[in-house]
């Protein structure tokens, strides 16, 4: 994953992960909304919204390579 300029903010990964809530394992998806109702650095919040980023079209490895990534982050 490049590394992006762009500052997302707290609705932009709300966004994001309402979008590709579907496609996440149950628990990490409801575990994501609650970290997310706190304040959280922009560099996270970044961070978060390109791990979610195209979730839907990443292979199963890819999955479980950015599930583990977003647990570590929560």
């Amino acid at each position: 994953m490049g590394t992006c300029n762009i500052d997302h903010s707290k609705n932009d990964v709300m966004a994001k992960l309402k979008s590709q809530q579907e496609f996440l394992p149950e628990n990490l998806a409801a575990e994501l909304k609650q970290f997310l109702q706190s304040d959280q650095e922009q560099e996270t919040l970044n961070e978060v919204f390109h791990l979610l980023k195209k979730y839907d079209l990443a292979s199963e490895e890819e999955r479980a390579e950015r599930d583990k990534k977003l647990k570590a982050i929560i």
